[in-house]
């Protein structure tokens, strides 16, 4: 049988399907899985010998449905739809008129926005992990959650010791940006959070980002503490897995960080700001004493994803200090 298996965005997102992924391909070695998804993203599942990486376009716009729709109609026995917006469900809709198996995931949006809206039933929703698995289950796949870390690259490896050298003492990634404000911390948190870090000696502080502007002031700040270096734009994905693995602990927010963190077992203290774990985005096998967030704000989550507004214009949430982020270090 072969799976087509759809999910282009986002970073995060993509990185929460390996291990259901990872338990598929282990499980049905004689099947093969097709993932579509963004470019530069195929790193996560190279290590999976039954399972293939196809490139498109992060926004997938009609263009793309039809030429995604004219390579796979003809080789693709199931599609499996973890995105589940307009574009998709038109591809999904046009597979089913060649006779292939559509199953799409139950994102619970409607839960979702009761939520964020109203604080209407406030309580933990199924992980974006158990949404993935019970699409895979419709499909007819079952899974487990054996997955603890994608195996090592060796090249990737090779190239991270010889960049920054064997390891000595600690450690410590820092991943302090993300989309949306809601999802950050005040700047001047996060640089109070490097100068706590950067006083010990035996301590090393890598930075963690993308983007121009973020690429720029990561470098800026990595000039003025010491023993703190950004590898901001300075790594490919696997390269980054790499250097995560050989941390002691990934300091982020609710972003792709976080689950980029669980690939590779690294243990890692997320901050929740706007947003909230009860909605289901939290890592993978991460520990819940590691979730730091403000639990005394009854407008939380206002969100589910992110947002540049506060409906109060104060974001209450992004004051956490950075004391209780370094006292769980």
């Amino acid at each position: 049988m072969t799976y087509l298996v759809l999910r282009l965005a986002t970073i995060g997102n993509v990185a929460m399907t390996v291990p259901v992924i990872a338990s598929v391909s282990r499980r049905y070695p004689d099947d093969r899985f097709i993932i579509a998804s963004k470019k530069d993203l195929g790193a996560m599942f190279a290590s999976m010998p039954n399972v293939e990486f196809y490139e498109v376009d992060n926004h997938l716009d009609w263009r793309g449905v039809v030429d995604l729709w004219r390579r796979w109609c003809n080789e693709v026995d199931v599609v499996i739809d973890l995105q589940s917006v307009l574009r998709t469900r038109v591809f999904g809709t046009l597979m089913k008129l060649r006779g292939v198996r559509v199953k799409r995931v139950h994102y619970g949006r409607f839960s979702k926005l009761l939520i964020t809206l109203f604080g209407i039933g406030k309580k933990q929703l199924p992980s974006e992990f158990e949404r993935y698995r019970d699409t895979f289950r419709r499909a007819g796949l079952e899974t487990d959650d054996a997955f603890t870390a994608l195996p090592e690259n060796i090249v990737a490896a090779r190239s991270v010791t010889e960049r920054f050298g064997t390891k000595e003492g600690r450690w410590i990634g820092l991943a302090p940006f993300a989309k949306s404000k809601s999802n950050m911390l005040p700047y001047r948190t996060t640089k109070e959070i490097i100068e706590r870090l950067s006083r010990d000696k035996h301590t090393r502080v890598f930075l963690f980002g993308a983007g121009a502007v973020e690429c720029e002031m990561l470098r800026q700040w990595a000039s003025v503490f010491p023993r703190t270096e950004s590898v901001a734009g300075v790594l490919t994905l696997k390269e980054e897995l790499e250097l995560m693995r050989r941390l002691d602990v990934m300091i982020c927010m609710d972003s792709a960080n976080q689950h980029l963190s669980s690939l590779v077992g690294l243990r890692a203290i997320s901050v929740w700001c706007a947003t909230h774990p009860m909605i289901g985005f939290a890592g993978w096998k991460q520990r819940p004493e590691d979730i730091i967030q403000r639990h005394d704000l009854r407008c939380r989550p206002c969100t589910c994803h992110g947002t540049n507004h506060c409906r109060f214009a104060n974001f209450a949430c992004q004051h956490i200090k950075a004391e209780t982020i370094v006292k769980q270090i």
